[in-house]
């Protein structure tokens, strides 16, 4: 059964590069927007160095960048992935200390984010671009 497009893939170009760009934001927040000694970090670190809550909080925020994908049109595979990358950031930041580390170091967010672009690359490069010049100018 052929799959109909989301209601975002009929959405203004502008609309889907704004939207884009807001969400490249928000990864940039939990997961780069501080700098220590070289290492970039970001909420998603501080949160989860509260047991229980912080990780949950910092859950949502990727559950919502899969959703925003969701509602821009990335196909089952893209999205799969990017469950895949917070329920691993999710599992293994609820670990104390070791978490932390990792968190530091996955950026489950940013990751999301490529295989966002990526995909809508594939099939609406110019929105992509536009993202990007968006995003820079909001910098």
């Amino acid at each position: 059964m052929p799959s109909t497009p989301s209601p975002a893939v009929n959405r203004p170009e502008p609309e889907r590069a704004a939207r884009l760009a807001r969400l490249d934001r928000l990864a940039d927040q939990l997961d780069a927007r501080f700098r220590l000694f070289g290492i970039r970090f970001g909420w998603d670190s501080i949160l989860g160095l509260i047991p229980g809550v912080g990780d949950v909080a910092t859950a949502a925020a990727g559950v919502y960048i899969i959703t925003e994908a969701a509602r821009m049109g990335a196909r089952r595979r893209t999205l799969a992935r990017m469950g895949l990358n917070t329920g691993t950031d999710f599992v293994i930041g609820g670990v104390p200390l070791l978490g932390d580390i990792f968190d530091v170091a996955f950026k489950a967010n940013r990751r999301n984010i490529a295989l966002l672009k990526r995909e809508m690359e594939r099939a609406q490069p110019r929105v992509v671009q536009s993202a990007n010049r968006r995003r820079e100018t909001l910098k």
